[in-house]
């Protein structure tokens, strides 16, 4: 499901939305709360499409995810061992005093 949340659970929110807004007034309140959520997306995508064009060519693929750092250092360690051993250089060795 969406978010992973189970029907369980969306079941358990519908009913404290009813409790909490009341059933006169619930179906005002999920209109303006999609509303909501339209411009967030809205906004997400313009700021990402904005980011795609500032960074120039080779990030036509860029995807939000892509700028978390764990995802980020991922795919740079893949790409890096992914390269001919030609190009990486074979006695590379730790500086103890970094560690």
């Amino acid at each position: 499901m969406f978010f992973d949340i189970g029907a369980g659970e969306i079941i358990g929110l519908a009913v404290l939305g009813l409790i909490l807004v009341g059933p006169d007034r619930l179906p005002k309140f999920a209109s303006d709360a999609a509303a909501i959520i339209r411009k967030i997306a809205k906004i997400s995508q313009s700021a990402t499409k904005e980011l795609r064009e500032n960074l120039g060519p080779g990030f036509e693929d860029l995807q939000p995810s892509d700028l978390h750092p764990k995802t980020f250092l991922k795919k740079q360690l893949a790409d890096a061992l992914a390269e001919p051993e030609s190009n990486q250089v074979s006695n590379a060795k730790i500086d103890p005093d970094l560690l």
